[in-house]
């Protein structure tokens, strides 16, 4: 509790009572999905507010105020009506389908391969070759379905004797692009991937959107479409 002495200035009180609306997640009050764009703004606001009560904040105050009313009422207008809720929440993008790289669709979400692979591997997922569907969803998360026949379920009930991994899959080409170091870091060279690449009838590194080595020392590979 605060003591009310005369050295206690009303900008103290302000500032505390701010500090504490700062603290309460804009989602407390008026939905979590709702807030996610303007979250930063609002927190931005509130904190300049906090910074700053030594000038007029009157303008910072109904900013504020009005950020959370517009949300509010974007979210419920999203609520009656579909095509408006697509256009500001964005509408799912398949970048993967029936284990293909939609190369259009990376392009469309400006997702570029490291990305794309680095949330696979948030998935559990080190292999391109085992995904059927991955899907952007409007909150930038990547949703994914691996293909049945990858579904690691019962394997030790059944007593499946799984190989040990000779390697963790990693891409070693990337939009036509060589990534040498990779190559290099598994004791390969270039001698051995052109060989590799020349049996699949490739003969320029640059007809390929992706190639990976996989688990057991073999490559898989997609073309550019």
């Amino acid at each position: 509790m605060y003591e009310l002495t005369g050295n206690y200035d009303i900008r103290d009180y302000l500032k505390d009572y701010f500090h504490i609306f700062y603290t309460i997640p804009p989602d407390e009050i008026i939905g979590e999905k709702a807030v996610k764009p303007p979250g930063i703004t609002i927190g931005s606001i509130a904190a300049n507010i906090i910074s700053n009560l030594d000038k007029p904040f009157l303008a910072d105050i109904l900013g504020m105020v009005w950020w959370y009313i517009l949300t509010a009422l974007l979210g419920l207008l999203g609520l009656k009506f579909s095509g408006l809720r697509n256009m500001i929440d964005g509408q799912p993008t398949i970048v993967i389908k029936k284990g293909i790289i939609l190369k259009k669709s990376l392009q469309k979400t400006s997702l570029n391969m490291d990305d794309l692979s680095m949330m696979l591997r948030e998935h559990n997922v080190f292999s391109i070759l085992e995904v059927e569907y991955a899907i952007l969803e409007p909150d930038g998360k990547l949703s994914v379905i691996k293909k049945p026949q990858k579904q690691q379920v019962t394997k030790e009930d059944m007593n499946i004797v799984i190989p040990e991994s000779k390697y963790l899959p990693s891409e070693i080409i990337v939009d036509g692009k060589l990534l040498k170091q990779n190559l290099l870091e598994y004791g390969l060279d270039e001698v051995w991937l052109f060989y590799r690449l020349d049996e699949q009838g490739i003969t320029s590194i640059k007809e390929v959107l992706y190639a990976e080595i996989q688990s057991d020392g073999t490559l898989y590979l997609q073309k550019t479409l």
